[in-house]
């Protein structure tokens, strides 16, 4: 476990967000410097690692922090009413306009614009985009009056916004327009120091709003918890102290409590952590055949020789498994006799 000691004053200035490993901390330490700039902003990072909740605390920390703070899905609108969606419409723009309505622009003025997975934007729309950045003004659907607004715009990806460009997916123009100030949030397996801190953290909000009584988790359940990959990040962690609440109720969370997909993934981040090197120093590349040899013999005889079997214990292709016999020349017993 880390020995960083959380700064209690972002605790108090970023409600909602746990975090006391470096880079989270450098995160913060960035978001105080940037907040009353107005410079757009772009997020990335993956799905789950908490890109909206920095982009809240970027506006409850500027000085728009009383204006709205308007968020929008680029990828979840229809297609038919991106147009209205972003700029609104008056009566009778099209069929079903029985009223105006304003759009996400003119409910944002004067706070922040919050454009969720950007990279999903429509090419037609990012021209559009562009011109209300550049102009600051832009007319609803169906109008000729001209709207003037002051809005700060904050973009979130999971994708890399640079290679979109490369491949012509995200116009080079939109992109240098809104990434003035990139971000790039740390996935939860680069912020292992935070994992602990965000257990403690979802356990007491979901101990009172599930009206149960966890104690917490034992350090043998938290060891595989801080060795699992978390792809689905924060999100995921979350949703699983969740679930563990409200099928323990009370008591403490052990490893059998885990669920077996996380205690799998878990045993195979296993390393040899205990291996002493020499004094004279080591050979890398024999060491590494040597323990993968080892690996594929024990795997082999666990499953008494069946190297289908043992493929799939070891996570790879069957395939793949006879050729690393073939050039570790494994040539025991144990490994001739006849497999499926």
């Amino acid at each position: 476990m880390s020995t960083e000691t959380p700064n209690q004053g972002y605790a108090n200035q970023f409600p909602g967000i746990v975090g006391q490993s470096t880079d989270m901390l450098k995160i913060f330490d960035l978001v105080e410097k940037i907040a009353d700039s107005d410079s757009n902003i772009v997020i990335t990072g993956e799905t789950g690692t908490g890109k909206g909740l920095i982009a809240r605390a970027i506006h409850r920390c500027s000085h728009r922090r009383d204006k709205p703070f308007i968020h929008i899905n680029c990828g979840a609108i229809p297609e038919n009413l991106v147009e209205s969606e972003f700029f609104g419409h008056v009566r009778g723009a099209f069929t079903g306009a029985t009223t105006a309505k304003p759009g996400k622009f003119a409910l944002a003025d004067g706070g922040t614009l919050c454009l969720d997975e950007i990279g999903d934007m429509p090419r037609d729309l990012q021209v559009k985009i562009l011109r209300v950045l550049e102009e600051r003004e832009f007319e609803p659907v169906g109008g000729v009056k001209t709207i003037k607004i002051d809005v700060r715009v904050i973009a979130l990806s999971q994708h890399n916004l640079e290679q979109a460009v490369l491949k012509g997916i995200f116009r080079e123009d939109l992109f240098y327009r809104l990434c003035v100030i990139p971000i790039t949030i740390p996935t939860l397996r680069e912020r292992q120091p935070d994992i602990q801190p965000l257990v403690d953290h979802f356990l007491e909000h979901f101990n009172t709003t599930k009206h149960a009584a966890i104690r917490g988790f034992s350090e043998e359940a938290l060891t595989l918890m801080r060795r699992h990959a978390w792809p689905g990040n924060v999100r995921e962690l979350k949703n699983l102290v969740e679930r563990l609440v409200v099928l323990k109720r009370e008591g403490e969370i052990s490893v059998d409590d885990l669920p077996e997909k996380l205690r799998h993934t878990a045993r195979g981040a296993f390393t040899p952590r205990s291996m002493e090197l020499p004094t004279d120093g080591i050979c890398l590349n024999s060491a590494v055949n040597e323990f993968e040899r080892t690996l594929i013999y024990q795997s082999l005889k666990k499953t008494n020789g069946v190297k289908k079997k043992a493929a799939e214990f070891l996570n790879i292709k069957r395939t793949t498994l006879v050729e690393k016999i073939k050039r570790y020349h494994c040539d025991e017993p144990l490994l001739q006799k006849k497999t499926r």
